[in-house]
């Protein structure tokens, strides 16, 4: 199991999958806002999204678990 968390603070702008959804390491799984850009969160690693922690508009701190890949 692997938890992808936020790199930085910032606002939810887009997620991009949805829980059950495969990705590959290095895939982006959402999109923060911050300052008026846009940083991409990708995944750790390659996998299943067991769980998204957090929904479109949610503020995260640096640190948060975005989302659970099995």
């Amino acid at each position: 199991m692997n938890q992808v968390t936020a790199n930085m603070a910032g606002n939810v702008w887009k997620v991009v999958v949805k829980a059950g959804d495969q990705v590959e390491n290095g895939q982006d799984i959402v999109i923060l806002e911050s300052m008026k850009m846009e940083i991409p969160i990708a995944a750790e690693a390659s996998g299943t999204i067991k769980e998204l922690k957090v929904n479109e508009g949610d503020f995260v701190n640096e640190g948060d678990v975005i989302a659970v890949i099995e």
